[in-house]
């Protein structure tokens, strides 16, 4: 009996130092001295107020993957690191294919990638704000289960949605504690499509508090729910962009194979230009909006964005598809990778707008595209009217936010409007709404009528083609403009945008080339941006993540 009482005390001393030693990753730092130098920020918008969540803890989120990661060392991680960084979906499925990987080794890979550097206080980006608890199950069924002439498809490929994206077993919180229990819903359609093609969710990413369209004046790719995203190039040097900020920098830092976004009016493509990766603002109508937390059903899309153009198209595949819920949906047959792409301008026309030739870099970049014969139009844009573009927004979210609150959003939620999630907020504002919420203070106070509404939206969309008439005029391919620059214009003009990366600035800063196309000319862009991708093959990896 002594001995069973002596065995059984032991055992409990043993499981107590067990308990004592398990290695806490994610500890919260003091970040007093860090905001003090912030405050010195020349950009308004970079003088945060915090960096880290005050909401999240991420030992919980990775707390499913413990025993997982315990087997998974940083010699494994090492191995792999040549078959995965940086490599496009055909290689790394060629490296499956040859037994150099597999889809459960991709996961770990990505799960551990995410763990090193979001629990170095030194180099987080505060970019996850959940992870499926099942992905690794999912890709052990993705390996028995293993799909021929795999080289072009999302299958078993590690993904992350910008958090507006509903799924079935992750909340969808758009970054606000109001959303954080936004839990009992059904998959938005584009995440049924990644799914059906046997993508894995690996999880969700922060963004800019309800897709940058709360407060006014407050930094890119900061959430209640995330804390503030951080640029990989220059951590507190550089923005994010936004509101997609999270799937910019998750991709740039390749913490999966790709990301989804969504944009309005720039939220895809200024995050994909200031992080140096590839994104696709598709034709309002080409993917479905149903169960992604809307600002604007006029203008809404999401989009891919990807470390090259390649998984660009094949991550427009994934998502196609007709939506009958969605009135804006459209039925495309157009396959956006299907024979390839060819390297060669030949016969391509672009039209360059005059003003944006005072950049030396998208200059230098005009030049390279003459040497290569690509018959170059240069553009003296009209002076248009861009009045009642925020009413629009105003307008439209006042009515379609309701409707996702009671459509595709948890029936247990006890907000119905934008008034009600203000009056949520009011009653911690520290921790709910640290920068304001002017601009739905801004909603509630917008009386604009359905009728005048109407007429606001044709006078935008009509001034917004003037702008780009030469396109039809010249029968150009596309036009050509820096980063986000024209993107409210494209928005209600409701032509597509590719951007692409064009280089650095001195500094170091991401700059991209944005292709603007006619209304369903996705294919034709992702064509030309092979092109260029091909001839400039600029992209490269921050230094303080390889």
């Amino acid at each position: 009996m002594k001995k069973l009482l002596l065995l059984g005390l032991s055992l409990l001393i043993l499981s107590a130092c067990s308990e004592k030693q398990e290695i806490i990753y994610f500890k919260k730092y003091n970040e007093t001295a860090s905001l003090e130098k912030q405050q010195k920020h020349t950009n308004k918008r970079m003088q945060f107020k915090l960096f880290q969540s005050k909401y999240l803890d991420m030992n919980t989120v990775f707390k499913p993957f413990k025993n997982d990661l315990a087997s998974f060392s940083e010699e494994n991680y090492s191995a792999l690191k040549p078959f995965i960084l940086e490599q496009d979906i055909p290689t790394i499925q060629n490296n499956i294919k040859e037994g150099k990987l597999t889809y459960e080794k991709l996961t770990l890979f990505y799960l551990y990638r995410i763990r090193k550097f979001e629990s170095d206080s030194t180099k987080s980006l505060n970019s996850i704000i959940s992870l499926n608890s099942n992905v690794l199950k999912e890709a052990r069924a993705r390996d028995k289960n293993r799909q021929e002439n795999s080289e072009y498809s999302i299958y078993g490929m590690p993904i992350l949605l910008k958090d507006n994206i509903n799924t079935n077993n992750l909340p969808t919180t758009a970054g606000a504690i109001v959303l954080a229990e936004n839990k009992n819903i059904e998959d938005a359609f584009i995440v049924e499509k990644l799914k059906e093609n046997g993508a894995l969710i690996l999880g969700k990413v922060n963004l800019s508090e309800w897709a940058y369209f709360f407060c006014s004046g407050c930094p890119l790719g900061y959430s209640a729910i995330g804390g503030q995203t951080l640029n990989p190039y220059g951590r507190g040097i550089f923005e994010t962009g936004g509101s997609s900020a999270g799937s910019g920098v998750t991709v740039a830092a390749n913490f999966a194979v790709a990301a989804v976004g969504t944009e309005t009016a720039g939220s895809i493509t200024s995050p994909s230009s200031l992080n140096s990766v590839v994104g696709l603002k598709p034709t309002i109508g080409v993917l479905s909006r149903t169960g992604i937390v809307p600002i604007s059903s006029t203008l809404d899309t999401p989009g891919p964005m990807t470390k090259n153009v390649i998984d660009n198209a094949i991550f427009m595949n994934a998502m196609r598809g007709f939506d009958k819920k969605d009135t804006a949906s459209k039925k495309i047959a157009e396959d956006y990778f299907q024979n390839g792409f060819k390297q060669k301008f030949e016969g391509r026309k672009l039209g360059v707008l005059v003003p944006l030739l005072a950049d030396s870099i998208y200059a230098s970049t005009i030049n390279k595209l003459r040497k290569v014969g690509v018959e170059i139009v240069e553009i003296t844009p009209p002076e248009i009217s861009f009045k009642g573009f925020t009413t629009l927004l105003n307008i439209d979210m006042k009515h379609d936010l309701p409707k996702y609150l009671s459509e595709f959003a948890d029936e247990k939620l006890e907000v119905t409007s934008v008034k009600d999630i203000t009056l949520f907020n009011l009653k911690d504002s520290v921790l709910r709404a640290p920068y304001g919420q002017q601009l739905f203070n801004g909603i509630i106070e917008d009386k604009t009528t359905l009728k005048e509404l109407a007429i606001i939206k044709e006078q935008l969309h009509t001034e917004a083609k003037k702008y780009f008439q030469m396109l039809k005029d010249e029968n150009l391919d596309a036009i050509l403009s820096i980063n986000n620059y024209h993107s409210g214009f494209a928005a209600v003009a409701k032509y597509p945008t590719l951007t692409i990366p064009m280089g650095y600035k001195k500094s170091g800063e991401p700059i991209s080339l944005t292709f603007i196309g006619a209304p369903f000319s996705e294919r034709k862009l992702l064509e030309i941006g092979y092109a260029f991708e091909q001839l400039t093959k600029v992209r490269k990896m921050p230094k303080n993540y390889q």
